[in-house]
């Protein structure tokens, strides 16, 4: 997902700190269950034209931020337990198109256990 020169930056970045030490997959999940948590407060209580709102302004460099620390700890996890990440999504989409298939689903939001 991300270029394979910001990959090399970022564990570079790591590496040069020694937090590989720190950064066990166990860790590296936890991690990123709170740094997308801190995502979700970023919408958190507000309505769709308040979050317009916040995209529009200087706050939404803290959106970013939010959604880089999400990829970091991501890309971390993957790169180190030897996931190519772009593999596991295009695995995914394969099969969710049997799980969804789009006459059965097309305009609806239930889970394929309901319909």
């Amino acid at each position: 997902m991300i270029k394979a020169e910001l990959l090399d930056r970022l564990i570079k970045f790591r590496s040069e700190r020694d937090w590989e030490q720190f950064h066990t997959p166990k860790e590296l999940a936890i991690s990123l269950s709170i740094e997308a948590s801190e995502l979700l407060e970023w919408f958190q209580w507000k309505n769709d034209a308040e979050i317009q709102l916040k995209l529009n302004s200087d706050k939404r460099e803290a959106l970013e931020d939010e959604v880089a620390d999400v990829v970091a700890y991501l890309t971390y996890l993957c790169h180190d337990v030897g996931i190519d990440i772009n593999k596991a999504v295009e695995a995914k989409i394969k099969k969710n198109a049997l799980k969804y298939p789009i006459e059965k689903v097309k305009g609806r939001s239930d889970k394929y256990s309901e319909y």
